[in-house]
């Protein structure tokens, strides 16, 4: 006869006690990982996270650097909102990172298309494109001040000249409808080579294999770009393209040696009306508020973008 008696049920686990987790956390906290990193932490939160958290505290007073600071509201955000000058420093930043964003990747892209087909001289062009993203941003400055020289026979204008565009020849960087072009270019020349790394990066993880089914079905060349590489290039996307945003919306180096923001304030940006604010004009407050209102715009940019262009990878 079959037996009718049954196993008995087995018992359930009992809830992990909570303060054991919290020991188990605290204990990891506390394992040797945690002390190797512990000192570069120490120096990081003493020389980045203290100065920063505490700066914040500046932008409500009217500190000028060397005397006692007073409090004073919100006084210096009524200012930055009410200066017609760093209303216009945001829409010249607005206009070059828009401007960056979108010619840089672009650039970037047809070249990482370029050098990832099978030439022989690929290597050495990956090693020229990518070249000018390791020159110092001032470098780069003062060599196409001299592209950028307005005399006819020197430079851009020179060439023009010589090719017979001599009525496209331009004060590249001393006409105020240009000059914030002329920077645009200069950081697009600059960095495509390294926006091209990063999507090269993305072509070398599409599998070959795709591309052959996708020929095999009649997909032609530009068909395999939309359907089968662009798709896969998501995560490379990304990266370029928040890097190129938020180095566009903090823009400093190539403005300030190329122009100084001029002519006139044809190319400020908020970063140089920040530096002449603070060690021009003496007002660490202000310029401190100008840093922080800086600051946040760059976090919301950043995370409305990460959130699209991740939910975009997952799609």
């Amino acid at each position: 006869m079959a037996s009718t008696l049954r196993p008995a049920p087995a018992k359930r686990a009992a809830p992990p006690d909570a303060a054991a987790h919290r020991r188990r956390r605290g204990a990891r906290f506390l394992s040797p990982p945690w002390w190797f990193a512990a000192p570069a932490l120490a120096v990081y939160a003493l020389v980045v996270l203290y100065p920063s958290l505490s700066g914040i505290l500046y932008a409500f007073t009217d500190w000028n650097g060397l005397g006692d600071r007073n409090f004073v509201g919100l006084d210096n955000f009524t200012k930055l909102f009410g200066d017609d000058a760093a209303r216009g420093s945001l829409v010249n930043t607005l206009l070059l990172t828009v401007a960056i964003v979108v010619v840089q990747n672009g650039v970037g892209l047809l070249l990482a298309l370029g050098v990832h087909t099978g030439i022989r001289s690929r290597t050495v062009l990956r090693v020229v494109f990518f070249a000018p993203a390791v020159v110092s941003p001032v470098m780069v400055a003062f060599l196409w001040k001299y592209i950028y020289n307005p005399s006819p026979d020197a430079g851009l204008n020179g060439i023009l000249g010589a090719v017979g565009l001599g009525g496209l020849r331009q004060d590249w960087l001393g006409d105020p409808d240009l000059a914030i072009w002329s920077i645009a270019g200069m950081v697009i020349w600059q960095f495509a080579g390294y926006s091209m790394v990063i999507f090269l990066a993305g072509l070398e993880g599409v599998p070959a294999e795709l591309h052959e089914a996708a020929m095999i079905d009649g997909a032609g060349r530009f068909q395999r770009f939309r359907h089968v590489t662009w798709p896969l290039l998501a995560p490379a996307v990304t990266i370029n393209l928040m890097l190129s945003t938020i180095g566009g919306l903090k823009l400093f180096d190539q403005v300030y040696a190329a122009t100084n923001g001029g002519p006139g304030h044809a190319s400020e940006t908020l970063s140089t009306v920040l530096y002449k604010q603070a060690f021009v004009f003496g007002n660490f407050g202000y310029s401190t508020a100008i840093a922080l209102v800086l600051a946040l715009f760059v976090a919301a940019v950043s995370m409305v973008q990460i959130h699209y262009l991740r939910g975009r990878e997952v799609a």
